[in-house]
């Protein structure tokens, strides 16, 4: 091997000293800096510039004399500005010599310590009860029902596969969380309310299940004279499909938050939820005023379609509680920023499962979609002039009204609305 002068050494990229150096068989020489590595090499050299007058060559010609294997240059071309990069970060300025290790980016990607920040292994089984949020994901409250920093998340994908409802108890293995968690997370679904996952997922499809005529009328149990209308002349039950309907400024809102407030809390509801879509900023504070937290919030601004990804939301949780035998109802605020075809399959979802639980939709509405069980229609004359209740019984109604007041009842309701028409 020809010896290189010092200059053809300094105008060397570092990779290709240390691939000199290797070939020298110099030992720690990943930890010198450039100019130290230099002279290491000169000194195993014994002095390359007397070495290569001996040999009769001139500084020019060892200069292109380059000492590594012919298969390793094109390597060498492509690493030179790399290498450039590094040399200042080589080795920390403020670090003693012989306390120096070699950097971990220089060892092999397979030797570059555990990959259990990237692929946590499966360590334990957690246990709880399910609590979903807004965006469809949720978590395994271990202490339920307060949280903790022990609760493990839960995605939106598994709700979604299992069905998962709040208040589902559900057990699986967990991994620990990664660098950029803060929460375990739950690696799979075993049991759910004790019986194998999978057991549940099976079972018969929402929309396949056998539904009839809502039979339990809800007891509304309110002084207000408009909820007391429509209690009696437009009742509404388990598993009804209602649509509060009427002009601008004819009291659909208002109304809404009555029956919500009159709703939530009763032993007959499993789970009440609300959905403003495109509501003024102003009604905000009066929905919270109605005791009646809303599960999703969007004002005028928002499209269609942000509008309706939060109404489905809110309805496949009501669905899920619904095929597992409870009674659930959701509150929609308005239906009119929807497309129609998102507005109907949000009312078509209500239903009362037969020997099962039941889906309550009530929405407000300019004009009537078709398909409603219950109908109640307010007049805009009658809300402006504080004439209440403001029902319009001649466009209000509800289907099969003998199955939720009796025959008795559903007599009464036919003389009132003759009456109005009269």
């Amino acid at each position: 091997m020809s010896a290189l002068p010092r200059e053809a050494l300094e105008e060397s990229p570092l990779a290709d000293l240390h691939v000199l150096a290797s070939e020298l068989g110099l030992d720690g020489f990943r930890r010198l800096r450039k100019a130290e590595l230099i002279d290491a090499i000169l000194g195993e050299q014994g002095n390359a510039p007397a070495a290569a007058e001996e040999d009769g060559a001139t500084d020019e010609d060892a200069g292109d004399d380059v000492a590594e294997p012919a298969e390793e240059k094109p390597a060498r071309s492509r690493s030179r500005s790399r290498s450039r990069r590094e040399e200042p970060s080589d080795e920390p300025k403020d670090e003693p010599k012989r306390d120096r290790a070699p950097r971990a980016s220089r060892a092999p990607r397979e030797d570059r310590g555990s990959d259990e920040d990237r692929a946590p292994k499966e360590d334990k089984v957690a246990a709880g009860v399910v609590e979903l949020l807004g965006n469809g994901s949720g978590f395994l409250r271990v202490n339920p029902p307060d949280a903790s920093d022990d609760d493990v998340y839960i995605s939106a994908a598994q709700v979604r596969r299992c069905e998962l409802v709040s208040g589902d108890k559900v057990s699986g293995p967990v991994r620990a969380p990664r660098r950029s968690e803060r929460y375990p997370s739950l690696v799979r679904i075993d049991t759910i309310n004790d019986r194998p996952a999978d057991e549940v997922a099976e079972g018969t499809h929402f929309d396949d299940l056998p539904a009839a005529f809502p039979s339990e009328r809800f007891a509304l149990g309110a002084d207000d004279p408009t909820l007391k209308a429509i209690e009696w002349l437009t009742p509404l039950g388990r598993g009804s499909r209602v649509a509060i309907v009427g002009e601008a400024r004819s009291g659909k809102s208002e109304a809404l938050r009555r029956l919500a407030g009159a709703l939530s809390g009763q032993e007959a509801v499993d789970q009440l939820s609300v959905v403003l879509a495109g509501v003024r900023p102003e009604e905000l504070s009066l929905w919270k005023e109605a005791g009646v937290e809303a599960v999703a919030t969007l004002g005028l601004a928002a499209s269609a379609d942000a509008q309706a990804q939060a109404v489905e939301r809110a309805v496949e949780t009501a669905r899920r509680v619904a095929a597992r035998g409870g009674h659930a109802v959701v509150l929609v605020d308005t239906l009119d920023g929807l497309h129609a075809s998102a507005a109907r399959r949000t009312l078509a979802a209500a239903r009362n499962i037969v020997d099962g639980g039941s889906l309550t939709v009530i929405a407000t509405t300019t004009k009537p979609l078709g398909g409603e069980t219950t109908v109640i229609a307010f007049d805009r004359d009658l809300t402006s002039t504080g004439r209440f209740p403001a029902l319009d019984l001649a466009s209000s109604g509800t289907l099969r009204p003998e199955l939720l007041v009796g025959q008795a009842g559903a007599d009464a309701i036919a003389q009132a609305r003759a009456a109005a028409l009269g």
